[in-house]
């Protein structure tokens, strides 16, 4: 233990507190010389005043007299100009130094607009059409007075079990760490005072997307070498893309929970990081630590601010407890005050201490949220998440004058278009797959029917619809609903099943032990194929699902995920040909839950399995199925087909701090124009510390006409080449590197060079 602290002191160095080096801001301190110590505490306290979509148990009480007499920092979960300017009149008007108000909300994959749920995002490989979901995200909430967002999430996630896998970007770092990235960019842009852009805030840090078991809120346990490698990264490109506020985890970290983690919030993300912003706790994950066993509110409360926690979110614990602690000694003034600057200083780069009410115009709602060139780009976006996972006898894409039989639980259900993690927006402007179908392909016969519920467990019903009705019980029996779509397949000439999961059978509190497709919706797949007639599977889920028994049939699978406001449009325009899907995968699919957690960048053991993946005793392998997954990351097939060759390096070896080229040609050989996103793998071949088999270094989307070809040249950064070693230290260690390019992890074109 003593030579690990040695060794971790070394990796923070020696660098002083930021809250000690931060050049001051003059407006601020003087607002911090005329404020008690009441009111500097008033400052770390958001609350929500409810009558929105609640995201925790509590809502705050008596929150107008709370403002009047300086208790609030900032609210979340109001929404309008005329709600914003009452809250920030009372804020600005009645309290004794008139310190304006934050107003933060949950605005997770687009405000009004919404887009599709972030795994769904991700696949798109995109990172300039997701910086612009970001930004009109922006402009529609700051048109609605907000000026504060809980976003991007970007915990890394491997176990789909975990529902809050539809949040992020999958499984890889070096990925998500350019959405992180892009994301952040997206919404505060390059003016924090202007008024279409807002703060970001980080989440969840750290390391909630590895909790045991899969399960919400849960434990994780991971040794550091990990964590710098594998989990960090995002939140660190977050940081490094100027993020202006962090959110703590539920979880713990080494033991002690993230929200009263000195060595989390400190060590690493200020002095390590440099980071400047504020830090706030997830909803009453203060109060929480108490069930973690760590104390009182009192004792809890202040060990968070001391571990560097800035504002408490609902709970109220600072409020209540830090003037005791303080007459108790047990926190100091500097404490509170440091963390009262930051919050301050939030205010002050939003340009509200100048002007509280510069994100509130009665104007703009009207000219900024749901217009139609917002729409235009959700539609956009939906059509380039969608991964094609199997396309049987090339019956897609669905001729626009075809006699259609459109079923499935999923098909014309306006309550799950949009998917977990919308509260802001509003189920009623979306688009059906059906009306979508009806859109793009009037000439179309569409014989549309049902075919059976979601599922028919009501007990299991009730808990997914909390939010509202998600999951419904038909009154017409299963076995009528089934008849049904029996009947309209007959009559058509191809099936289109729109099946899979209800939006809030994934997202927070929506874990799950079985992720295959309810057993009601399997028995209506095999009651279409039974019919003989070509069937399409619109696969909706906010996770990868195993669908193994599925990808057996003779079935077409297009993964869709909640495709967000423009849903049916999206998906008409990708069924029918309009685009040509280019989405690949940013979470490795299962073949069985109990090969998770499953990712690309495992490493070999000292007993590899075989290379064809055959079972042989005394191996790593299981003696049930196969090591290889159903999908590999970055899997997805195309309308058309690509052809990869003439890989080539720029140089053999390269010193210390060189870069190195790496070009491949694709012809598009199908006939259809398409894009591929082309991938770019790296093995360092012996090291210090047991590498990956293969992690992702580069990649790039590119647009290639049918017949033709281009040579895409990937750089590997100097970067790119390192890894945080068993000191922690970040080093590139010489040796043989190998490069594999293609469409998906297991590519297998290869090319070697040496780091000297």
């Amino acid at each position: 233990m003593r030579i690990f602290k040695t060794l971790l002191f070394c990796f923070i160095g020696t660098t002083s507190l930021i809250a000690q080096n931060a050049k001051k801001i003059p407006e601020v301190e003087q607002l911090l010389e005329k404020m008690t110590i009441e009111e500097k505490i008033g400052q770390l306290n958001l609350l929500t005043p409810g009558g929105g979509v609640a995201t925790g148990e509590v809502v705050s009480k008596n929150v107008e007299a709370k403002i009047k007499t300086g208790n609030v920092g900032g609210l979340f979960g109001v929404a309008s100009p005329e709600k914003m300017k009452k809250a920030q009149d009372i804020a600005v008007k009645n309290s004794r130094l008139g310190i304006p108000l934050l107003f933060g909300s949950d605005i997770i994959h687009g405000y009004k607009t919404t887009f599709p749920i972030p795994l769904g995002l991700s696949a798109s490989w995109d990172m300039d059409l997701i910086k612009n979901t970001a930004q009109i995200a922006a402009k529609e909430a700051t048109a609605d007075g907000i000026n504060w967002n809980f976003s991007p999430m970007v915990d890394i996630a491997r176990d789909p079990r975990w529902g809050r896998i539809a949040e992020g970007a999958g499984e890889d770092p070096y990925l998500g760490s350019a959405i992180a990235e892009a994301m952040v960019k997206g919404y505060q842009g390059t003016d924090l005072t202007a008024n279409n852009t807002m703060l970001a805030c980080v989440k969840h840090f750290a390391l909630y997307g590895a909790v045991e078991a899969g399960r919400d809120y849960n434990s994780v346990d991971m040794g550091h070498v990990k964590m710098f490698n594998q989990y960090l990264p995002p939140y660190k490109a977050a940081i490094d893309a100027g993020a202006a506020s962090v959110m703590t985890s539920f979880n713990d970290v080494d033991g002690v929970p993230s929200t009263a983690n000195k060595w989390l919030l400190t060590d690493l993300l200020r002095d390590r990081w440099n980071f400047d912003g504020f830090v706030v706790s997830d909803y009453t994950s203060l109060n929480e630590m108490i069930a973690h066993g760590l104390g009182d509110l009192q004792a809890v409360s202040a060990l968070a601010l001391k571990a560097g926690l800035d504002m408490d979110m609902v709970g109220e614990g600072f409020l209540s407890t830090l003037k005791k602690s303080l007459d108790e000694g047990k926190v100091t003034e500097t404490d509170i005050t440091n963390a009262c600057r930051r919050i301050l200083e939030a205010k002050y780069k939003l340009g509200l201490l100048d002007n509280p009410y510069r994100y509130i115009d009665a104007s703009r709602p009207e000219k900024d949220i749901l217009t139609e060139e917002n729409r235009k780009i959700a539609r956009n976006a939906a059509a380039h998440s969608f991964v094609l996972l199997k396309n049987e006898n090339n019956v897609l894409p669905i001729s626009k004058t075809t006699k259609i039989a459109l079923v499935g639980p999923l098909a014309d259900s306006r309550n799950n278009m949009l998917g977990t993690w919308a509260p802001t927006g509003d189920v009623k402007y979306a688009i059906t797959i059906k009306e979508g179908f009806n859109n793009i392909a009037p000439n179309a016969t569409i014989n549309y029917a049902k075919g059976s519920n979601v599922l028919n467990d009501k007990e299991l019903a009730k808990k997914i619809n909390v939010f509202g009705p998600r999951v419904g019980i038909s009154n017409e029996t299963p076995e009528t609903l089934l008849k049904e779509a029996v009947a309209a397949a007959e009559k058509s000439d191809v099936v289109v099943a729109v099946v899979g999961e209800a939006t809030e059978m994934s997202g927070e509190a929506a874990s799950r032990t079985d992720i295959s497709i309810p057993q009601a919706q399997k028995k209506l797949i095999n009651a279409l194929v039974a019919t003989g007639k070509p069937v399409v599977l619109i696969l909706m889920s906010g996770r990868p699902l195993v669908i193994t028994e599925e990808f057996d049939l003779p079935v077409s699978i297009l993964q869709v995920w909640h495709p967000g406001v423009e849903a049916g449009n999206a998906v008409a325009d990708v069924v029918f040909g309009d685009y040509n899907p280019s989405g690949k995968l940013t979470a490795t699919w299962p073949r069985a839950v109990g090969q998770i957690p499953i990712y690309h960048s495992m490493k070999n053991t000292g007993r590899p399995a075989p290379e064809n993946d055959q079972f042989q005793k005394f191996r790593s392998n299981y003696l049930d199925q196969p090591n290889a997954p159903l999908f590999p990351f970055g899997y997805g097939l195309s309308y058309t087909t690509f052809e990869y060759s003439d890989v080539r390096l720029s140089k053999q070896k390269i010193a210390q701090g060189e870069s190195i080229t790496v070009s491949v040609k694709v012809k598009n050989t199908g006939n259809y124009d398409g894009e591929e996103v082309v991938q770019l793998y790296l093995r360092d071949v012996v090291r210090s510390i047991t590498p990956p088999k293969r992690q992702l270094k580069g990649f790039k989307k590119v647009f290639i006409k049918k017949g033709e070809s281009k040579t895409v040249t990937i750089t590997l950064q100097p970067e790119d080449l390192k890894f945080y070693n068993g000191n922690l230290d970040f080093v590139a260690e010489p040796g043989d590197f190998e490069v594999f390019v293609g469409g998906n992890s297991n590519a297998d074109l290869k090319k070697s060079f040496i780091l000297e």
